[in-house]
C-alpha cells in the first residue's frame, strides 16, 4: 500500500509461545506501542530468541525501522545471534536502534576510559590483558585506595567489584577485600590480591577489558540515572543503591534491599545543572570523541551518575558509572511519547536524505 505507515517492530527476548501470543498490549512496552501508533507509526511485536532468529530476520527486513530491548547478558545467553542480524537488517536499510555498533562505543565500559577527559570522568584506567592488569593495578590500587574494577560487558552488576585493602603487603601477599555488585552479593570476601586477579581473567576472552575507576564515597546518596532520546533529556530516576555498599556490622545474611527508583521529570529543578550539561555538553562531547554522529544516536538510552565530591562553591558535582543502551526499561512516564517523537523525526529525516 503507498500510503501504509511505516512499521516499526519492538524486539524483545522470548520463546516461541511468547512469540506466538504477543500483542501490541500485553508486555511492559505497551505504553511504547500506543505512543508510536499515535504519531502515526505501525509498532510490531518481534519476540526473538536464538531458536527462531531466522524467522526474526525474515520479519525485521519486512519492517522500516527496528527498537530493541535485549540485555547483552541473560541467564548465560548473549547477543551473539542477534547482534549480526540487526547488521544485516541496518545493511538493507532498516534504522536500527540501538544498532550494535553504536552500543560497542557508548554502552561498554570501556566509554569510561574513552570520555575520561569529559567533565563526568575521574581517574579512570584500562587493562586489556590478564598482564597488564597485574602490572598496572597494582600500584595504582595500593597508591590509591578502594577502587572499582569493571568488566566491559555486561548487566545487573555482573562482574563489577569493590576492591579495597585489608592488610598492607607481607611476605609477598596482599590481602584486599572484594565486594561484587551483582544481587544477592551479600558481605565482601577477604582473597590475596593476586588471586582475584587470576579470577578477573575471564573478563579478557573474546576481546574483552576491563575498566578501573575510583570508589566513590558519595554513593550511599544514590545514583542519578539520566534518560535520554537522542541528545535530549527525557527524564531521570533517583535510587538508593545498596550494590558495592557494605552491609553494617551484624546485619545478618540477607542483602541488603535498593530503595525504589523515583522518577522526575526532564524539568525537575534538583537536576537541573545536570540536564543543562548533559544536552549541551557531555553527550556532544561524547559524540566527538566516539565519532558518533548525530543520526546514530540510540531513540533511547541512559547515563548512570554517581554523586562526585562537591566543587568550590559547594556544588554537586556527578561521576558517570555506566551508559545503558542494549535494554533501556522502566523509563519516565514522559519517555514512550519522547521515544514516539524521535522515531517519527528519524524515519522523516531519513527520507529526506533519500
Amino acid at each position: 500500500m503507498k500510503n501504509a505507515p511505516p512499521r516499526i517492530a519492538i524486539v524483545w527476548r522470548g520463546d516461541r509461545e511468547a512469540r506466538r501470543a504477543a500483542t501490541p498490549q500485553n508486555n511492559r512496552f505497551h505504553r511504547i506501542f500506543e505512543e508510536l501508533a499515535a504519531v502515526g507509526l505501525a509498532p510490531e511485536p518481534a519476540v526473538f530468541n536464538e531458536e527462531f532468529a531466522d524467522d526474526v530476520l525474515e520479519q525485521l527486513l519486512a519492517v522500516d525501522a527496528v527498537l530493541v530491548w535485549v540485555n547483552p547478558l541473560d541467564n548465560g545467553k548473549t547477543r551473539k545471534i542477534l547482534d549480526p542480524l540487526l547488521r544485516k537488517a541496518a545493511e538493507a536499510g532498516r534504522f536500527v536502534s540501538a544498532h550494535p555498533d553504536v552500543i560497542l562505543k557508548m554502552g561498554v565500559k570501556e566509554v569510561l576510559y574513552e570520555t575520561r577527559h569529559i567533565g563526568w570522568g575521574v581517574d579512570t584506567r584500562l587493562y586489556r590483558t590478564a598482564a597488564d592488569l597485574r602490572r598496572a593495578f597494582v600500584p595504582t590500587f595500593l597508591a590509591a585506595g578502594p577502587r572499582v574494577l569493571k568488566q566491559n560487558r555486561g548487566n545487573g552488576g555482573q562482574g563489577i567489584w569493590k576492591v579495597e585493602l585489608v592488610g598492607a603487603p607481607a611476605g609477598g601477599a596482599t590481602s584486599i577485600s572484594v565486594l561484587e555488585a551483582k544481587s544477592g552479593s551479600i558481605v565482601p570476601e577477604t582473597i590475596e590480591l593476586f588471586d582475584f586477579i587470576s579470577r578477573c581473567e575471564a573478563y579478557f576472552t573474546e576481546g574483552g577489558c576491563i575498566v578501573d575507576q575510583p570508589f566513590q564515597s558519595r554513593l550511599p546518596e544514590g545514583m542519578i540515572r539520566c534518560y535520554m532520546s537522542e541528545g535530549r533529556v527525557v527524564g531521570f530516576g533517583h535510587q538508593l543503591i545498596k550494590a558495592l555498599v557494605t552491609p553494617p556490622p551484624g546485619s545478618g545474611s540477607q542483602p541488603l534491599q535498593p530503595g525504589p527508583r523515583t522518577m522526575h521529570p526532564a524539568s525537575a529543578e534538583p537536576f537541573r545543572a545536570l540536564k543543562q550539561k548533559m544536552e549541551e555538553e557531555w553527550t556532544p562531547e561524547m559524540m566527538s570523541a566516539l565519532n558518533i554522529e548525530e543520526m546514530a544516536l540510540p531513540i533511547i538510552w541512559d547515563a548512570d551518575f554517581l554523586y562526585g565530591p562537591p566543587d568550590a562553591s559547594g556544588n554537586d558535582t556527578y561521576v558517570l558509572c555506566e551508559i545503558n543502551v542494549s535494554s533501556v526499561f522502566a523509563i519516565p512516564d514522559e519517555a514512550p511519547a519522547e521515544i514516539a517523537r524521535a522515531m517519527a523525526s528519524r524515519l522523516r529525516r531519513s527520507a529526506m536524505r533519500l
